[in-house]
């Protein structure tokens, strides 16, 4: 079985130091946050081709961390998906997100909406009748609105899209439930929610 090749070492440095120089450059007034959350996958290559009416829903859930002030911020985001291409009894699929991403969130009193963007690594994984792991670079962008009921507690929801810049080798992995194998990228939205803690 074929593999991509690993992402190079060199791209997930300067993603760390574009986080740093970031954070750094802060204004005094930002927040450091965390925020857990949990939401679906829907369109493009995911199990649900539709945010609605979906019979093969699975989780996907992460964490959120980072800073933002009263206009801009930065957050580092992981999240996970199990079964992210559907459920078969022969097959089962997994995809990790690693993302930086750049926010925009002008605070207007306890709501803060804002819209990201940013560079990361999505890492998607086969196994069964035909075994795959790989790891690729990639994009997301959306926004969302975050609700803070006082100064360091709050809700977030979410939209986000997520899309490769490299194609999947799944040429060998026909099995795959909801995806059309041949050269094609990795793209898929998601919907979440989250609780927020400011410190």
């Amino acid at each position: 079985m074929r593999k991509t090749a690993r992402i190079p070492r060199v791209m997930l440095i300067i993603c760390a130091v574009t986080v740093l120089s970031i954070s750094t450059s802060s204004r005094a007034s930002a927040q450091g946050f965390i925020s857990p959350y949990l939401g679906w996958n829907f369109g493009g290559d995911s199990g649900c081709p539709q945010i609605t009416n979906c019979e093969d829903k699975h989780a996907n859930y992460g964490v959120a961390f980072g800073a933002v002030g009263s206009i801009v911020g930065f957050e580092e985001e992981f999240g996970f998906t199990n079964d992210f291409f559907g459920s078969t009894p022969n097959q089962s699929s997994k995809v990790i997100t690693l993302m930086s991403n750049f926010m925009v969130a002008p605070r207007l009193g306890p709501v803060q909406p804002y819209g990201l963007g940013g560079l990361g690594l999505i890492r998607t994984s086969v196994e069964g009748v035909s075994n795959s792991d790989q790891n690729q670079f990639g994009w997301d962008v959306g926004g969302g609105v975050m609700i803070f009921f006082n100064p360091h507690v709050g809700i977030r929801g979410d939209v986000r899209y997520y899309h490769s810049f490299q194609v999947l080798d799944f040429f060998n992995l026909p099995n795959v439930p909801g995806f059309d194998p041949g050269d094609k990228k990795l793209d898929f939205n998601r919907v979440a929610g989250a609780f927020v803690f400011k410190f």
